[in-house]
């Protein structure tokens, strides 16, 4: 197996959802198509130990997003699709960073920050409470995600660039250390493809428990939409479609020109209701045919756990003698 040209991975922490379509999984499924390119592509279940620990519920996430990558097309003869926890090479190599790495470095990431700041905010003396070492060090976890590979490119969202840049950080230290062994990976950033907000207008996630679930039946979906807040402007009134979720999803998925016409017709004054039922027609069309091979998917989890356990082994034939390199520039290994 060759290095990755691209590599992006999904935390089995829950259902997927409309977010995780446009952001992670739509763009997998275009590049795992190109026979030019090695795509890795990744269940992220180690990531995930980090707030869920619920083994049932990881276990079924692994499923349902397994399922719903190959049910929206992903080819996974072409790409390399995996489960993390089947690398051992990436636990190895995420301690061999971590003793490379400052914790300084680490102090500074957005998440572990932002748990502080809430201990502090809600008057706890100790300002570490409830922080545990997977969130304060699960930026070098995804550097190893990332260098186990050598990724060239790694496409992530706005809220996921400054991990990207550690890696970067972390990669080139190891690289003046020992052994320059590592590419410094590209950070992709769609600009196009903005973070889908939820129900609320928060960034649709499962944090905020405001998603909407990817493969739920056609009765769900169209619930769900229709939970959507908009504001009290009645119909014929002219509504602004940049501060509208339901505008911010139907682009997503959308044309161009699609997209143009449904903002002429937020000019002149969409009805709320007739806007609803719209996303949910046009949404629930291109859901259709990939929702029955999900739900066909998920009724053989053996079919999905045959291509995971094929797609572990093209990843381990350049992981491991990948590994065996790193190894031997750190001076671990066969004595002579």
């Amino acid at each position: 197996m060759k290095n990755a040209d691209f590599l992006t991975g999904i935390t089995t922490s829950g259902t997927p959802h409309l977010g995780n379509y446009v952001g992670a999984i739509r763009p997998a499924v275009e590049s795992s198509r190109n026979p030019d390119l090695t795509s890795y592509y990744f269940l992220a279940d180690y990531h995930s130990l980090i707030k869920n620990h619920d083994p049932k519920k990881r276990k079924q996430s692994s499923l349902e997003i397994a399922a719903a990558w190959i049910a929206l097309g992903l080819d996974h003869e072409n790409c390399v699709f995996y489960r993390q926890s089947d690398i051992p090479e990436i636990p190895e190599l995420t301690w061999i960073l971590t003793c490379l790495t400052a914790k300084g470095l680490m102090n500074r990431a957005h998440a572990y920050k932002a748990s502080v700041q809430e201990n502090e905010e809600d008057g706890n003396k100790d300002p570490d409470k409830g922080i545990t070492m997977g969130l304060f060090s699960y930026p070098i976890l995804m550097a190893a995600d990332i260098l186990m590979f050598n990724a060239r490119k790694v496409p992530v969202g706005k809220d996921q660039v400054q991990h990207l840049e550690m890696t970067r950080d972390i990669a080139a230290r190891f690289n003046h250390l020992y052994k320059k062994l590592f590419i410094l990976p590209e950070v992709v950033v769609d600009e196009s493809s903005a973070v889908l907000s939820g129900l609320d207008g928060r960034k649709m996630s499962k944090s905020y428990n405001n998603f909407i679930p990817l493969f739920d039946t056609e009765k769900r979906l169209r619930k769900m939409i229709m939970k959507i807040q908009t504001n009290s402007l009645g119909p014929d009134e002219p509504k602004d479609p940049e501060t509208c979720t339901l505008f911010s999803i139907y682009r997503a998925f959308a044309t161009e020109d699609e997209a143009k016409t449904m903002k002429a017709r937020y000019s002149k004054g969409i009805a709320w209701g007739t806007m609803k039922q719209e996303l949910f027609e046009y949404i629930n069309e291109i859901l259709k045919q990939p929702r029955k091979a999900y739900d066909e998917l998920v009724q053989n989890p053996g079919d999905i756990e045959t291509i995971l356990r094929a797609g572990a082994l093209k990843a381990r034939e350049f992981s491991g003698p990948f590994l065996d390199k790193i190894r031997t520039a750190v001076g671990i290994g066969i004595i002579g």
